[in-house]
């Protein structure tokens, strides 16, 4: 059976036109699906509308105990619900998650070392009960994860949204053919990223060498592709990182975006 794990990025959800369209087009694809999504930036505004200070270092957020009050009532609550109501009017049988629910996901506080980053959660494939989700999935429902996870002891960790679907799409790969889908505001990997005609359709792991060689895949996009090649050798199908009105190609088996595969 086909699994599509499908990460959106916040500049979808801050546009309400766009997400419901990307809504549409995730709830027609075929087979067993998950979404996985982050806040955009409506936290950030509610904290200022709290008078609650955003810190942010390297463009990562600190969560201290305040900060992971908003993150959770917004992710977790306002985003995750609209979300999940949206899926609901299109005829997808939604239901969302934190990895607290089901006990899912389980995460680590990440260790203070040069920065505290707060009530940040770290994971890996080992975190996830992928025969927990497995039931869900089975039972006709559509997971809908925000970023929030759980330490098993009683507290709630602010998660990247981007670990999160790579660890679901790794250890759910044991049980179902499996794509990780990366879906923002550009058509995919670019060679020049002011240019969206640049784009780079099929990358293996030769190839990502080279082009990392050139300096032609640098900065903010290493760490996603190294992710997503470790998910690849970790069992996942293929990886596809592209722009979120461009899903719906999936439904009648065009491509879209750039494909990164084993290349055999």
């Amino acid at each position: 059976m086909k699994l599509n794990v499908v990460k959106i990025g916040g500049n979808v959800i801050d546009n309400s036109e766009n997400l419901h369209r990307f809504l549409k087009d995730f709830a027609a694809l075929d087979g067993f699906k998950i979404l996985v999504h982050g806040g955009g930036k409506a936290a950030t505004q509610l904290s200022a509308t709290l008078g609650i200070e955003t810190k942010m270092v390297d463009g990562r957020r600190i969560t201290d105990i305040e900060s992971l009050r908003v993150v959770t009532m917004v992710y977790a609550g306002l985003i995750n619900k609209n979300i999940v109501a949206a899926l609901q009017a299109v005829g997808c049988n939604a239901i969302g998650l934190t990895g607290a629910d089901g006990n899912f996901i389980v995460a680590k506080k990440r260790p203070v070392k040069t920065i505290d980053y707060g009530f940040v959660g770290d994971i890996d494939e080992t975190s996830i009960n992928p025969a927990n989700i497995a039931k869900l999935l089975e039972a006709g429902f559509v997971p809908v994860f925000s970023a929030i996870t759980h330490d098993g002891a009683g507290q709630l960790l602010n998660t990247n949204a981007d670990t999160i679907a790579s660890a679901l799409a790794v250890a759910l790969a044991k049980l179902y053919d499996t794509t990780l889908i990366y879906c923002f505001e550009k058509k995919g990997v670019l060679k020049d990223i002011d240019d969206e005609t640049s784009l780079i359709t099929d990358i293996d792991p030769i190839t990502y060498e080279d082009l990392k060689k050139q300096n032609i895949i640098a900065g903010g996009m290493l760490p996603k592709l190294d992710n997503a090649f470790r998910a690849i050798a970790s069992g996942v199908t293929s990886v596809i990182i592209g722009q979120a009105d461009e899903l719906g190609h999936l439904k009648h088996n065009k491509t879209f975006g750039t494909r990164l595969s084993t290349g055999i």
